[in-house]
Order: C-alpha cells, then structure tokens, then sequence
C-alpha cells in the first residue's frame, strides 16, 4: 500500500493537513495555495517541490490544491480524476475536475469579506496570481505572497534540490549553433526597443545554448535562468556545481554564468536602469514580475522569445526525430511480436510489459531513457488516463481484454510518444467498434489539409466526430506539442478545443483520440506528426498545410471492424502499413519481420 494512503485522522496525511493549517494560522491567513509546481513552472517537478504529493499522496503530474483552516480542497483534470479518486483520501480533502470548477472559480464562489489567502509567489506565474486578484477583490479579499513556503515549514525530511550535470547538445542533433540561436533572437529584441528578455523556462535555456541535463524527472532539463541582452549575450544563472570547465569553454565568453542566487540582483539592476525588458506573464513567476517591477523595470509583455523557433523545428531536427521514430518503432514492434506470443497466456503482467518495453527502447545507443512513465494499463485500469502502474496495482493481462499501452524514449536526435491498443485474444464488438471510431478519428486528424493561420482548436473535432456520432467522447486534448530531446509535452501548439496558436510548419505534436469506459477498458491511438507545407495543389489560392506522420507502429487489425472504415480509410491504413513494414524491417531479425508482415498486410 502507498505509504501515504492511510485516510484516517491519525493518518500522515491528517497530521501534515493539520500542521499546515497550523503554519497558516500563525501567520495570520485564512488558506494558503498548493500547486504542482516548482519555480520554473515544469511539467514534472523534482521530488523536492512535490509538495502535492507530500500533502495528498497524489502522484499524478496536474494538481492545485486550496487548504482552508476549515477544509481543503484538490483538483485535478480528466486524465487523473480516476487516479485521484483512489490516492487522495475524500476524508481529508473535497475533489474536483477543473473542466467544471477551476481554483479561481472555486475562489471566487467561497471567498468572504477580509478573507486572506496566502501564496508562494515564486510557484505560480504573475497571469495565474493576477486572475485570482481580479475574483478576490470582488468579495474585499486578498491573496497575499509568503517569504517562505508554509508547506516546506512542515515538511521535516524534504529532498535537497536537484543537482545533475550539464551536458552540451552538439549541433549535429541540434541543427544550429547558441550564437545563431542568439543572433536571431536578439535582433528582434532590438528591433521592438527591448535591453533583455527575462528567461525562466528551462526548456527555452536549453534549446537556447544547445545544453541538456538531469534536474528533472524524465526531461533532460538542467534548471536555471537566464537573461537574453540586445546585444546577443546571455547572462546565464545556474548552480555552478552542475557545470565543468568543458562546458564554459563549449558556451564561450558571449555567455556568462552566474551562481542561480545572483538572478534577483541582475533583475534589480534592470529595474535601476529602467531598462525595457520582455517578460513572459505565461512563464515568469510572480516574484519574477514584482521584482521588476518594483526596481522600476519597464515591461513588456509577451511571448518568450525562444517558444516559436524552438517549437518549429530546423530540418535537422526533424530528420533526427524521423530517425528516432525508426528506431522506436522497431523497439514497439519486437514487443508487440514478444506480446503475441505470452499474453494469451493470462499470466504477463502491467509491470513486465513495461521492463520488456523499456529493454528494447535501450538496445539503441542514442538511447537516453522514457520520455514519460510508460502507461501499460490491462482490462480497467486502461480505463484511467494516466495510469501508473505499481508493485500494488500491478494487474496479470487476461484474454478479452485490452492492454492500453502509452510510451515514449528520449534519444539524442529526438524523442517519442506512441499508444498502441493491443487486444489480447477475442474482444467484444463493443470494444471493437470503439476502437474503430477512435481509429477513424486518428485518420482523419493525419489525413486533413488547412490553410495557414488554422489553429488546434478548429481541427480537434475531426479527431472527436465518429465518436460524437455515436454519443461519445474523451475528455482530454487531441495532440499536444512535443519537443526535441526535451519535454515530450511541449508548447504552445496543441490539438485542442482550447488552442487558439496558429499550426506552423515543424511543429511537431501527436494525434491520440481515445475512449474510456470507466471500471472496464480504455482505448487510444497515438502517432506523432509535423506540419508540412503541401505543395501539390496547384490551384490553391492560399497557402495549405498538412501533416507528415512521424511514428511508426501497426495499429492491431484484429481489434478493427473493416468494414465501418472507409475506401479511403483503408488505403490509408494500407499504406501506413507498408511504410511501417518498410522503414522498420532492416532493424529486426526473421522472426519479428514475419510478425511484421502479418500485421501490416493489406485490410
């Protein structure tokens, strides 16, 4: 059992709920905000900022929690509500899925005259910590910032931060070089009038001087930040323990590296000079922003400069990412034949479909590990979005059942994500008519073609339609971006009913339209794609975009009702699945090949 999960009220869980509240009432509050999230505002936090977890047991990677001194209350999305049901004790705190009351809604319905809410402002971005102003200030309440973090005043045996060493990202996986990178950037700087841009997002400081690391779980991020001057120099903050003499002659003078304690003095002498500077509301914590503005910066609003070009990706990097995908594809595709041949058995579990997985994903040298926790979710369990599974929860896959598989491999030239449904044995035609609906809004999303200026959100129904048609629904996005040797969730493009980000050629993203039935099965389909510029219209009077698909894996064609697919849905599967077989035989030996040409032959 989770060492957490005990709810009761001499639970850890109840004395570390109460000794918050404590810590909340001595410093004269009325509640205090808990988010997922570390001062760079990551995806995946490392184990010393898992406050949420210390709080609630929760282990999911998308939570905000409110403590009140009278009650508490989680939330969370569609893709851990299931999850959350089971590890947050309903005792302690009241549940809720943010598609229906977001904490700034909840807020605003319970706050009281004089209430007063404390925050830690380094946790959340000056965007979030002003919504919540604007509903508080209806009721005369107040949210108010924290010299230090209540929840690490109780929190006795807390992780030591992350300290990993950095490692440069050569130009060869790369595709150009820091100074071009910088060169570009800050021309533009200069153009708008601008001293510096303010960097906090770690992923833009890596793509920025071609460096990786090791700060963070599943992402090869060293964490920092960094100032991007007119002038095409960067003044880099880290912790100089991560870095070696190597990789300050690989940066080269035009980079000058700070101890990470000396960000706040840099950011005042901004203010002193009443220099103009860019900072990203989106991004930048809040004590980023009130530090600035306090000095007396001037600021200017807008987009970190490094999210565009390092979302649109160089030709370089798209043809790393192609040739990352062949080698996961042939990694997927030895465990599906391995698959094959021990689950109808009834005795293969979660658990070692996973370490098989992650053994085939290693064979390849470029290898740098899973870009997320591999989701292997049998019978039920695929049921919940993200699943996890553990020693505890580790469930044996039976025949008639599906096993939803979601997965994904750093390597140096690129990185992965692919879900495959495998069915083991006869499935129901329930089950199979699901999978086909899904499958069809899988097709559909690779196949369309949009003129440019089209957004996520004006294609995700054609993802949603075959479901929609049948009074289904999935209660995630569509696709989401995906970086490059980075975190495979990546902005700001994504497939989604809230996306309003133009589609650019070199965005990479996924397409992974799926169906739950809770308490019995999940299905989704997952393949990555770029967008590409469509050049064989030749009487098109604006410019058309489409996508290229980028991962290579058989979808399982005993789980597919052929004939509720179109002719131009099989001809598209049909030669998906000769170029799966195509690009993926020369890495596999006769056996695999043999299983390959089986489940790529023509519908």
């Amino acid at each position: 059992m989770n060492q957490f999960l005990a709810p009761g009220l001499s639970s850890p869980l109840f004395e570390r709920l109460e000794a918050l509240r404590a810590a909340i009432k001595t410093a004269g509050l009325d509640g205090f905000l808990v988010p997922m999230a570390d001062e760079y505002q990551n995806e995946h936090v490392p184990a010393s900022a898992q406050r949420v977890a210390y709080l609630t047991a929760f282990t999911g990677s998308a939570a905000f929690v409110i403590v009140m001194l009278d009650r508490a209350v989680f939330f969370t999305d569609s893709r851990y509500t299931l999850q959350a049901a089971v590890q947050v004790p309903s005792t302690l705190y009241t549940l809720l899925d943010v598609a229906k009351t977001t904490p700034t809604e909840w807020l605003e319905e319970n706050a009281t005259a004089q209430m007063k809410i404390g925050f830690d402002p380094t946790l959340h971005t000056a965007k979030q910590i002003e919504r919540m102003e604007v509903v508080l200030l209806k009721h005369n309440a107040s949210l108010s910032p924290t010299d230090q973090n209540l929840v690490d005043t109780i929190w006795a045996d807390r992780p030591a931060a992350p300290c990993a060493p950095i490692v440069t990202h050569e130009i060869a996986y790369a595709g150009k070089g820091s100074a071009a990178k910088r060169g570009e950037l800050a021309e533009k700087l200069e153009e708008k009038g601008l001293a510096a841009a303010i960097i906090t997002d770690p992923s833009s400081i890596a793509w920025l001087l071609n460096i990786r690391g090791g700060d963070v779980p599943l992402v090869p991020l060293p964490l920092s930040r960094a100032i991007l001057r007119a002038d095409a120099t960067v003044e880099w903050f880290v912790d100089s323990r991560k870095c070696s003499p190597e990789l300050d002659m690989y940066l080269g003078e035009n980079i000058v590296r700070n101890e990470e304690t000396a960000f706040a003095a840099a950011l005042k002498q901004l203010g002193e000079t009443q220099s103009p500077v860019l900072v990203d509301p989106d991004e930048a914590s809040y004590s980023v922003v009130s530090l600035l503005r306090e000095a007396g910066a001037v600021i200017e609003r807008g987009e970190d400069p490094c999210v565009m070009p390092r979302a649109c990706k160089n030709q370089t990097e798209l043809e790393g990412m192609r040739s990352a995908h062949r080698r996961d594809g042939a990694a997927l595709v030895k465990l599906m034949a391995w698959f094959d041949q021990e689950a109808p058995g009834g005795k293969l579990t979660e658990l070692e479909v996973e370490e098989k997985l992650g053994a085939f994903r290693a064979e390849s040298e470029l290898s740098r590990g899973p870009s997320f926790d591999t989701i292997a979710g049998a019978g039920a369990n695929g049921a919940i979005v993200h699943y996890r599974a553990t020693p505890e929860t580790n469930a044996k896959i039976r025949p008639g059942s599906f096993l939803l598989l979601d997965s994904g491999g750093h390597y140096l030239d690129g990185t992965t994500d692919v879900t495959r449904t495998l069915p083991v044995g006869e499935v129901s035609q329930e089950m199979k008519e699901r999978y086909t609906l899904v499958l069809k809004g899988l097709i559909a999303l690779a196949s369309v073609r949009f003129p440019e200026g089209t957004a996520g959100a004006d294609i995700d129904v054609l993802a949603r339609q075959y479901l929609w048609a049948e009074g289904l629904d999935y209660g995630h996005g569509t696709g989401h971006g995906v970086g490059s040797y980075l975190c495979v969730h990546e902005g700001p493009q994504a497939i989604s009913r809230r996306s309003d980000t133009p589609l650019r050629p070199g965005m990479v993203l996924s397409n992974e339209p799926g169906y739950y039935k809770a308490r019995h099965y999940g299905i989704r389909l997952e393949n990555l794609q770029f967008v590409i510029e469509q050049f064989d219209l030749s009487n098109a009077e604006r410019k058309i975009l489409g996508f290229e698909t980028l991962t290579l894996a058989p979808f399982d064609r005993r789980a597919i009702l052929k004939e509720q697919l179109t002719v131009a849905e099989r001809d598209w599967l049909d030669a998906y699945h000769i170029r799966v077989c195509k690009a993926l035989r020369p890495q596999l030996d006769e056996a695999t090949i043999s299983w390959l040409k089986e489940a790529t032959a023509t519908l």
